[in-house]
């Protein structure tokens, strides 16, 4: 029996600061899969993110390149908002004025894992790149979704930190779709890789039938 349909392109375009980015994209991602978006720096990649995840249901979580967070809030706050929807205007208002001792327990379970244990009171601004990088990333495992959708979430991390914090995802998503420079790490993070090359799909593949010469080859990597 096949999976349940996730998100369904039907030879769609998609144009960034007025200028048309995507041609002619048709895919369908089904519920359970992961999948690595690869193509260099300028190819579409991100613009074909945001436009999945303005067709994504409901509740699917994104940790967006830009990070998109607030920096003269701690991270308490930047993580608390990744549930926003889930609670009413009032409650929400007054935890972030005066978090009750239950939110911040449930907030620093996700700043454990993250290993930004002692930062949860800190400022955003007050942090690292990859601090930053790990609060964006807190904040989309705080929403509880089932599906997430990531751009290069591992930019400002190293080798070791982004095993870990790609366990976390994977662990906790059931649908994951990311934009990613590193093709070695395309391969092992993914089942299917999408390539993007000049705004159309080169490429879509399960990662079992791709090789690595056939990735560069494609041009998908940055020079």
């Amino acid at each position: 029996m096949d999976a349940p349909l996730f998100i369904r392109l039907d030879n769609e375009s998609a144009s960034y600061s007025g200028v048309e980015v995507l041609h002619g994209v048709s895919l369908a991602i089904a519920e359970g899969e992961r999948v690595a978006v690869v193509g260099k720096s300028g190819a579409g990649k991100s613009t074909l993110l945001r436009l999945l995840y303005s067709r994504a249901p409901a509740g699917a979580a994104l940790v967006p390149q830009a990070l998109g967070l607030v920096d003269s809030l701690s991270v308490f706050h930047n993580i608390y908002m990744g549930r926003l929807a889930a609670n009413n205007l009032a409650y929400n208002l007054l935890t972030l004025v005066r978090p009750t001792g239950a939110e911040l327990a449930r907030v620093a379970a996700v700043t454990d894992a993250l290993d930004l244990t002692d930062k949860l009171r800190l400022p955003v601004g007050e942090l690292s790149g990859g601090q930053q990088q790990r609060v964006a990333i807190g904040r989309a495992l705080y929403a509880g979704a089932a599906a997430l959708i990531a751009d290069e979430p591992f930019s400002a991390l190293d080798g070791n930190r982004t095993n870990a914090v790609l366990r976390l995802m994977l662990d906790r998503h059931r649908t994951v779709v990311m934009a990613l420079h590193d093709l070695e790490l395309a391969l092992t993070a993914a089942n299917r890789i999408i390539g993007i090359v000049d705004g159309r799909i080169a490429l879509d593949q399960p990662v079992a039938r791709v090789g690595r010469q056939e990735l560069y080859a494609l041009g998908l990597a940055d020079d």
